[in-house]
């Protein structure tokens, strides 16, 4: 009997279209000799579908149409039942209630609500086993201010910024301007701070682009990170596969942007007509950099890896200023655009070896972590004494 890989795409997110694109490339890549795959879209709404119609990219020019061709469906949050029910049963008096039961689960889900960790909390109460970061390495990984808190503390470098919540903002702006400007100086830029694909990201030369730039990123997130700007920037890209204890560098890429900064149109559209995800961006492949510089990119890629415990394929983005050779980690992408498959067939993994090798890996942190303590099997309100005298909880126990 094959593998049955539940892909899950789409979500609650203002990268929506670009997930769906992934998650397309994704099942056309997984060897169907090996795996059954279940294609499920999570919907702009947060319902979830499944069937044949999601594996054509055609059907989703309108949204509420591919609905209706599609099955709603759900999993029940209940450990060890890795069953996807049909929202209405089907069969003779409603007995097919199970579409089908998944063996792993792959997420392609990018942005909030799906590349955040919230989805991961759920694959991880069901302990089915899945590609990619947990809920932890996911959620520092999706916010900017979270992860490069941890990059500075384990010495990876990250250009200086300040951070703030929109209510901050409209409370104190002008202390939190002076110290924008006295830590940082212009120009910056502006980010949302938990949004990915250059959504809502913008620079400020002066003090009145900054309020615009704030007050954009604010539509899109709560915690804003303003960051010095590097000019004479050179954008590195570098993939990473495996876990935290053994992973290994692609080669790097070089994105060409058309702007200031890398743009979604820059990275999305790439002068296709949209349907190419990452792969359709102009890029450098390998990035044309110093053997030594190439070795030091990939080692702070790994290294971001590393330390913020990720696992399966990310992408690690980092910043070369050409004016003094310095290099720092931008941020990290847990579940990069066409989970840079690109990257990983210029290095000499192809796109089907590569969901191989993330099926493997979602199977061997499952075996792992079953080898883990997670309960004890003694019930300590059955023990002497009763509610009485027998647990006194924790104010009762003394040194």
């Amino acid at each position: 009997m094959k593998t049955n890989i539940g892909v899950f795409f789409g979500g609650r997110s203002t990268e929506h279209e670009i997930s769906v694109i992934s998650a397309n490339q994704a099942i056309n890549a997984i060897d169907k000799s090996k795996y059954d795959v279940t294609p499920v879209y999570v919907s702009k709404e947060g319902r979830w579908f499944t069937g044949d119609a999601l594996l054509n990219l055609r059907n989703y020019r309108d949204m509420k149409a591919i609905e209706k061709m599609a099955e709603e469906v759900y999993m029940r949050p209940v450990h060890g039942d890795y069953n996807l029910y049909y929202q209405k049963p089907k069969g003779m008096f409603g007995k097919k209630d199970v579409a089908a039961r998944l063996d792993v689960v792959i997420p392609v889900f990018h942005g909030a609500n799906g590349e955040d960790g919230t989805f991961q909390g759920i694959l991880q109460a069901i302990d089915i086993p899945f590609a990619g970061c947990d809920t932890l390495s996911s959620a520092n990984g999706m916010d900017k201010i979270t992860m490069k808190m941890i990059l500075r503390e384990n010495d990876i470098p990250v250009v200086d910024y300040v951070w703030f919540t929109d209510r901050q903002w409209f409370a104190d702006r002008d202390n939190l301007v002076k110290r924008i400007e006295e830590k940082i100086g212009y120009p910056v830029i502006v980010k949302p701070a938990n949004l990915g694909s250059s959504i809502g990201i913008g620079c400020a030369h002066n003090r009145e682009e900054l309020f615009e730039k704030v007050d954009d990123a604010g539509r899109y997130a709560s915690r804003i990170i303003v960051e010095h700007m590097v000019v004479e920037l050179q954008e590195i890209n570098c993939s990473i596969l495996g876990d935290c204890d053994d992973y290994q560098a692609s080669v790097l890429e070089e994105p060409i942007k058309t702007k200031e900064i890398l743009s979604y149109t820059d990275k999305y559209m790439g002068g296709s007509k949209g349907t190419e995800g990452m792969q359709a961006s102009q890029k450098k492949i390998p990035a044309d950099l110093p053997e030594d510089m190439t070795k030091e990119i990939q080692r702070l890629a790994g290294e971001t890896f590393r330390v913020l415990s990720c696992h399966g394929v990310s992408r690690v983005d980092v910043i070369v200023d050409r004016a003094t050779g310095k290099i720092y980690v931008n941020e990290i992408n847990t579940i990069p655009g066409s989970l840079s498959f690109y990257l990983w067939e210029a290095t000499g993994i192809s796109f089907p070896a590569l969901m191989d090798r993330l099926v493997a890996l979602a199977v061997k942190r499952k075996t792992r972590e079953g080898q883990k303590t997670t309960s004890f099997s003694q019930n300590i309100f059955a023990l002497g004494g009763g509610t009485k005298g027998g647990v006194k909880g924790a104010k009762g126990v003394k040194a």
